[in-house]
């Protein structure tokens, strides 16, 4: 994203937002060879689930940070992973971004009602924990501090947006995954490979911020 000087506010992205989304497309260029974006014939009804795309400012020029999740060892389901904060939806959420807002509040501590909601992404499913996700991203006016749940997050990642949009940080490989060698896309963030949902979800974010840079927006 090129510097154009022009400072891009959530009621900016918020409009965006609320076009139509780039969707499948811009979430495949992030996507493992092998991904599935649908559930397979037969398969049970997936869970439901939401999480959220967190944007704070993050340093003294009010530079716009994401802060992503170190999952613990202990969990049940993608050990160790790099993740947004988010969950299932239980049975008292009024909404699933309810349900991303709490789960946010659980994960990282950060909680209250001046986080606001400014829009979703595509929802996307899951195939090793069979769940839909819906993801939304969210707007806090002041760098939150964080109380991670330990049996849960072992470190909270904070993230300049600006990161995911240089390509330098974009790398490639082929895994060896269920028995073939798969193309893997990852975001390299402090030497974390951020990849599977979670790099699909924010590619989806870059493709929207990539268009308002085609107005010369971006976000400061």
């Amino acid at each position: 994203m090129r510097n154009s000087g022009i400072i891009l506010t959530p009621e900016e992205l918020e409009n965006a937002l609320s076009l139509p989304l780039p969707g499948h497309d811009a979430q495949q260029r992030m996507a493992p060879s092998h991904r599935e974006f649908m559930p397979p014939p037969g398969a049970a009804q997936p869970g439901v689930g939401g999480v959220l795309l967190l944007l704070y400012p993050g340093n003294e020029s009010q530079e716009l940070f994401l802060v992503l999740t170190v999952r613990t060892d202990t969990v049940a389901v993608h050990k160790g992973q790099v993740s947004l904060p988010g969950g299932a939806r239980e049975p008292g959420d009024i909404s699933i971004a309810h349900t991303a807002i709490r789960e946010t509040c659980e994960e990282i501590g950060v909680c209250g009602t001046d986080i606001r909601i400014i829009g979703g992404l595509t929802p996307l499913y899951i195939g090793p924990s069979n769940f839909c996700v819906h993801p939304y991203v969210a707007h806090i006016p002041y760098r939150p501090s964080f109380v991670l749940q330990t049996s849960e997050v072992s470190k909270a990642l904070e993230v300049p947006v600006l990161h995911f949009l240089d390509g330098k940080n974009v790398v490639v490989e082929d895994w060896q995954m269920e028995d073939a060698l798969r193309r893997v896309p990852y975001f390299d963030v402090y030497g974390h490979k951020v990849w599977g949902a979670t790099a699909i979800i924010i590619s989806e974010f870059v493709a929207v911020l990539e268009g308002l840079d085609s107005q010369g927006k971006k976000w400061e």
